[in-house]
């Protein structure tokens, strides 16, 4: 079972190369790694070709002008060979060498279209310490009608999931993430399946996680999501991700063994 991992780039020289260490470093050899970059002009690429023979025929590179991350992610989705596929971001990174192992397995023993886990949050000069873990245990596909997702960098799907229902809405600029789960998840009800496990380490600081603005046009593209999905009483419900967002937090404090980090089981 062939894994496909896309990644997005834009002038990424700082973290690119936790990302590539990252999936040469996983023990499941089936997977390919597809580097879409927008043009970078620092020395991404370069940094991306000096990693190529290390990935012995697996990593595909292309760098062209783009329409934003969500139209790299969609050539990404048209380049890519695998059966499954999952999104790993520039300046992240896998928690540990076994994700795409504990992925693959999952699809082995069950007849399923998507698996998801758990994530976290790091700041860019202390990649060791957790600042916050964000659990998709809680997620019942029911709740993207308050607004809450799963953690979609844990997200791996079949590819013949996205040729039939769609890829990225490239003209949401900030949730076009939360717009296609609420399609394939929501509206046609894919088969998914919780791991209990993290699965990337993300730096604090990209487009979803950058302070009020962020928030106000994540809300405002959900809007837009429900309004183009027919799913109109997300209007009256979306906001109760917040307190969705608290609860976990609360949980995940208050009993850290059961909902906390697993950062170092795997």
């Amino acid at each position: 079972m062939k894994i496909s991992i896309i990644t997005a780039t834009y002038n990424s020289g700082e973290t690119i190369r936790d990302t590539l260490e990252s999936v040469l470093s996983q023990t499941y050899p089936d997977f390919e790694h597809i580097i879409v970059d927008g043009k970078s002009s620092d020395n991404t690429i370069a940094i991306c070709r000096e990693y190529e023979k290390k990935y012995n025929g697996r990593l595909k590179i292309v760098s062209e002008k783009d329409k934003g991350i969500y139209d790299a992610m969609n050539k990404g989705l048209i380049m890519c060979t695998g059966d499954i596929v999952g999104i790993l971001n520039s300046d992240d990174f896998y928690s540990n060498s076994n994700v795409l192992l504990t992925i693959a397995d999952e699809f082995g023993r069950n007849d399923i279209d998507a698996v998801y886990g758990d994530i976290h949050f790091v700041v860019p000069d202390e990649l060791t310490k957790c600042v916050r873990y964000y659990s998709s245990r809680f997620f019942q596909s029911w709740m993207m009608v308050f607004g809450y997702q799963l953690a979609h960098p844990s997200f791996y799907c079949r590819r013949e999931c996205y040729e039939k229902y769609g890829t990225f809405d490239i003209s949401f600029k900030i949730a076009a993430d939360f717009e296609n789960m609420l399609r394939l998840i929501y509206l046609n009800n894919i088969r998914t399946c919780y791991i209990p496990m993290d699965f990337v380490t993300m730096r604090q600081g990209g487009a979803s996680t950058n302070g009020i603005l962020s928030h106000k046009n994540i809300i405002m593209d959900h809007y837009r999501a429900y309004r183009k999905n027919g799913v109109l009483y997300g209007y009256f419900f979306d906001i109760m991700r917040y307190p969705l967002k608290l609860g976990e937090l609360m949980l995940s404090k208050t009993f850290p063994w059961i909902y906390g980090p697993k950062l170092d089981e795997h």
